[in-house]
């Protein structure tokens, strides 16, 4: 079954290659790797030129951000199953996806998802946070988890069943597409309980108290929009849980990277 792994990128010629070097690391034998850079200017264009040959395909022109460009990585994906790795994000070992692919056949799944640790932006061994998808459930979106999205892989079925991502949410397009696929669409999903992302502090999800009241406000427009209730107050009982993740992150679980 052949696998597309995504990265969007805009301006990222300081992590960019980091990210390729992981994906292009992988042992899995059908391994199709897509590029969608938003018409970068900071020399990652010449970096994607450098790995041409290795890259299936990539793209460097104007979007309407970072959901329209995964909109049109999905659309030249050819693979069964896609994954979307940002583009300051590497996987942990080189086996992630030969064991993500294990789990998904032998679970006859639509999706698989696990782990990811949250490291410094500038000192990648720097580990912040640990954040542990296996709690997660669909009734769980009304308080705001969702599995750790560059930790999951969806079947492209599905994605062609539940269409295209919302492109006017500025941070929470994922966990809107998340809801739809697992909450409204029902996928079948199954969960692997290794962290296999490590992705830097400071994205559009990681940024700041300013951005995680945007992101929380789109996550309650997110929920209401496919009929799960919710509200803010709901949305901050997961603050105690993200602690306890930083907790876990820096004092030895996130040290378990072995997929073994």
């Amino acid at each position: 079954m052949k696998v597309s792994i995504i990265t969007v990128s805009y301006n990222s010629a300081r992590t960019i290659r980091a990210t390729i070097e992981s994906v292009l690391s992988q042992d899995y034998p059908n391994l199709e790797y897509l590029i969608v850079d938003g018409g970068s200017t900071d020399g990652t264009v010449a970096i994607l030129r450098e790995y041409a040959d290795r890259i299936t395909r990539w793209v460097s022109e104007k979007d309407q951000g970072m959901y329209d460009a995964m909109n049109k990585g999905i659309a030249m994906a050819t693979g069964g199953v896609i994954g979307i790795l940002n583009s300051d994000d590497t996987y942990m070992t080189n086996y992630v996806v030969s064991k993500m692919m294990q789990a998904l056949t032998a679970a006859q799944a639509d999706v698989v998802f696990a782990d990811l640790i949250l490291v410094d932006q500038h000192h990648p061994e720097k580990v912040l946070r640990y954040y542990d998808s296996g709690n997660f459930k669909p009734s769980k979106f009304r308080y705001g988890w969702m599995p750790a999205h560059p930790t999951v892989f969806i079947r492209k079925p599905i994605y062609d069943a539940v269409g295209p991502f919302v492109t006017d949410y500025k941070i929470a397009a994922d966990y809107e597409m998340l809801i739809r696929v697992l909450a409204v669409h029902a996928a079948s999903y199954c969960y692997v309980a290794k962290p296999i992302v490590r992705m830097r502090s400071g994205g559009a999800s990681t940024a700041g108290w300013s951005r995680n009241w945007i992101l929380n406000q789109e996550i309650v427009r997110a929920c209401r929009a496919n009929g799960i209730q919710t509200n803010m107050g709901l949305l901050l009982l997961k603050i105690p849980a993200k602690l306890w993740g930083a907790i876990l992150g820096r004092f030895g679980k996130a040290a378990k990277v072995s997929l073994h």
